[in-house]
């Protein structure tokens, strides 16, 4: 095992215990956090380290949660809904002076974590790094790297799409259920240099890569309008999903049907699933740039991206304060870490 330790909060969930296995994988060392001692010992066991170190702490135990993190280099939270109970785990972080990742989905609340917690954060000496997630990571540093390559952007557009058999823990479905309304009008787009929530004018359809045709695409609360104009130089950045897809997020859900579900998706549909961002870029000199990254089985990418952060913010800390991805870590250096589990991207000019 390592010198760092890291603390899984929600360890016992379905993306909690994916992220043990990838601790468990790269020799980390873990300390599994959550409300149910039974829970723990079951997801200890599942990920193949029956003699971790669990502990028990609610969200509504401040004191619990800091004791339960206090001698860990990284908290990685991995209980959503964020927007309702991440304030607490990061209060408890910041309080314990461990640095903290998550695995949230959430636009509202990774805004909020954006903005409320910089100066606290560099008072404790703390790096915060929200979102590392195949959506959070990935997208945030191809940004930068269009932004290298092309000089100041005008325009980023950046489209998320989804491969295989689409289905859903049952942690991202509440979250859906948490954020309806921002999915219902498109979350915060960065227009013009300045945050602003939807509902926004209907996009133009895009021909995305291996269309023949342009498809329609809407907006949609993802990571990038959020966290890329913190380090690119750009005026504009919205985030859009195809319009089919959009539809599916929209389904009718309420908690009772969540938890007839099952807990999440099995092996052979997260086998099958693939993941792909695409980001359009348009320079403020007219130069025009298209950026691809993909992967696999979006769960497994996100344990392997959470990971990759924690491991980075114990091993090479970055400043203290709340960072971009690409303002923590090196972005094609980060990026070749993800390469060998089927994580690609190329950047073509347009």
């Amino acid at each position: 095992m390592s010198n760092h330790t890291f603390a899984v909060y929600g360890a016992s969930g379905f993306q909690g215990i994916l992220v043990l296995a990838e601790l468990a994988r790269r020799n980390l060392t873990p300390v599994l956090v959550g409300r149910d001692a039974g829970k723990l010992k079951a997801a200890a066991a599942q990920a193949g380290m029956p003699d971790a170190d669990l502990r028990v702490a609610t969200l509504d135990d401040h004191t619990a949660l800091v004791a339960a993190f206090q001698d860990a280099d990284v908290v990685i939270n991995c209980a959503g809904p964020f927007t309702s109970t991440g304030d607490r785990v990061i209060a408890a972080a910041l309080a314990a002076g461990s640095h903290y990742t998550d695995t949230c989905g959430e636009q509202p609340f990774l805004q909020h974590v954006y903005e409320t917690y910089p100066a606290a954060a560099e008072s404790a000496g703390v790096t915060i790094v929200p979102a590392a997630t195949d959506g959070g990571i990935p997208g945030d540093l191809l940004a930068h790297l269009l932004g290298e390559r092309l000089g100041p952007l005008a325009e980023l557009t950046s489209i998320h799409r989804f491969g295989g058999e689409t289905a859903m823990s049952r942690g991202s479905l509440r979250t859906m259920l948490g954020i309806a309304d921002a999915m219902t009008d498109g979350g915060l787009a960065y227009l013009d240099n300045a945050w602003r929530p939807g509902p926004f004018d209907p996009p133009a359809p895009v021909t995305l890569p291996g269309a023949a045709e342009p498809v329609a695409v809407a907006p949609f609360p993802l990571q990038e309008p959020v966290s890329v104009p913190r380090h690119v130089s750009v005026r504009t950045v919205r985030g859009m999903v195809e319009d089919s897809t959009r539809a599916l997020f929209a389904t009718p859900l309420t908690n009772e049907m969540i938890e007839s579900l099952p807990v999440g998706p099995n092996d052979a549909q997260r086998a099958a699933g693939t993941w792909t961002i695409v980001l359009d870029a348009v320079a403020e000199s007219g130069r025009r740039a298209r950026g691809v990254i993909s992967g696999p089985d979006t769960y497994g990418t996100t344990a392997r991206t959470a990971v990759e952060a924690a491991a980075r913010l114990a091993t090479t800390p970055a400043s203290a304060g709340v960072l971009a991805p690409a303002q923590a870590f090196d972005p094609a250096d980060f990026l070749a870490a993800l390469a060998p589990f089927g994580v690609h991207w190329t950047i073509e000019d347009h």
